[in-house]
């Protein structure tokens, strides 16, 4: 029997959706624009570039795609070669790009097998690498003959999403949702008793909260990638509070849910409750936020500027009386970042760029006081033609409903 769940989650597709490709011609422009041997990233399966240009979700030890204006190389790790062919070749969309699996050399570092692919494939000197590439790899390709030089060419097409992308965002978003819904369930089911919440019988703590909501993600193949944060009362001004807090009648709950999907895309979605409460700076702040989320909303569209919807939230939280100006008491943060691959990547709504369609941002305010509590309400949205859309809904409440 599936464990009850407060009104308003989505429902879900049977399939999850297809592997989305990555078109490398971006690449392939920038390398020959710059005239370069080619281009190289080096890193893991924590690398967000190596994910998003390999689709390959391989080891904890290091590997390296090669592009040039002519085919893609991914060196893949010992043990992961029939993996590799099959997410990075198999998998590939129909970009004019020519991909292949090396699987020589293997007991060599990342850096040194780059060099060599680069050797077999192309002349030049120049290399375009991500600015994060690791130390030791471009220290690799310079004694090979090349000579570095960073672009941002991946992160610039990072933060323009595809349809395929999306329909990943969207439905790891959903179950976002309903992890939410589950722990609305908890919180809407527990009994005040004195300064505790009982739910089953037991004080509530957050770290309770965690696990049910990282069980309703699990059920539906969405890893938590130990991204539940749920801070209670003074933990919930904690942004990526973590740690057991028991939850208390009357303060405000903060659940900041960004599980990652099986395609490596996240979601990320924030409410905050509070149980048996009798109003004060709770309610206040509360009704703040939501407005600044819903004005912050407004104002996503393609053309305006990132950081307009970052002032515009902050001009509404102003006029609510919360301080945007401090570290640690009022509007503490930006109203969002982009998500993909990563949990934040770009755009940053603080940036000074115009917003594109299929760039995907949450829109997050909060308030927040130390001595008191937090309040934030997110949502994950994707700039269209026509605004912004909402990956998944879910509702706004203040305080927490019973399942139907």
């Amino acid at each position: 029997m599936s464990p009850a769940l407060a009104p308003g989650a989505p429902e879900l597709a049977p399939d999850y959706p297809t592997a989305p490709g990555t078109d490398l011609s971006p690449i392939v422009d920038a390398v020959a624009e710059r005239d370069a041997a080619g281009f190289v990233a080096v890193g893991d399966r924590f690398d967000g570039d190596l994910r998003y240009l390999s689709r390959f979700g391989g080891p904890d030890r290091a590997y390296a795609v090669v592009v040039t204006p002519d085919s893609a190389v991914l060196t893949a790790p010992a043990l992961f070669d029939e993996q590799a062919e099959r997410e990075f070749v198999d998998g590939a969309p129909d970009d004019g790009v020519a991909r292949e699996v090396r699987t020589g050399n293997q007991g060599d570092p990342a850096g040194v097998r780059a060099a060599a692919a680069l050797d077999d494939l192309r002349e030049g000197e120049t290399v375009l690498t991500p600015a994060s590439i690791p130390h030791d790899a471009a220290l690799y390709l310079e004694d090979a003959g090349y000579k570095p030089e960073s672009t941002t060419v991946v992160a610039d097409a990072r933060e323009r999403k595809t349809e395929a992308e999306l329909a990943c965002l969207r439905r790891v978003q959903a179950v976002t949702c309903r992890g939410m819904a589950r722990a609305e369930a908890v919180l809407a089911s527990a009994e005040p008793d004195g300064d505790d919440l009982l739910f089953e019988g037991e004080p509530l703590t957050t770290e309770r909260l965690r696990r049910e909501v990282d069980a309703e993600l699990a059920r539906h193949g969405v890893r938590s990638a130990g991204n539940t944060v749920i801070g209670a009362g003074p933990t919930a001004a904690d942004l990526h509070y973590t740690g057991i807090d028991h939850v208390a009648p009357g303060e405000t709950v903060l659940l900041d849910v960004s599980p990652r999907g099986p395609h490596g895309y996240y979601g990320d979605l924030t409410r905050t409750f509070a149980v048996d409460s009798d109003g004060g700076w709770e309610r206040r702040a509360f009704v703040a936020v939501e407005q600044a989320h819903e004005t912050a909303l407004e104002h996503v569209e393609a053309g305006v500027t990132a950081g307009t919807v970052h002032e515009e939230a902050a001009a509404e939280l102003t006029a609510h009386g919360f301080r945007i100006d401090s570290a640690e008491v009022g509007f503490t943060h930006g109203v969002g970042h982009g998500v993909g691959v990563s949990l934040h990547e770009g755009p940053s709504l603080r940036a000074d760029t115009p917003l594109e369609v299929g760039n995907v941002v949450t829109i997050e305010p909060g308030v927040y006081d130390p001595d008191i509590g937090g309040v934030r309400i997110e949502d994950l949205v994707a700039v269209t033609e026509n605004g912004a859309e909402r990956l998944a809904t879910y509702p706004v409440r203040f305080t927490p409903a019973a399942p139907e």
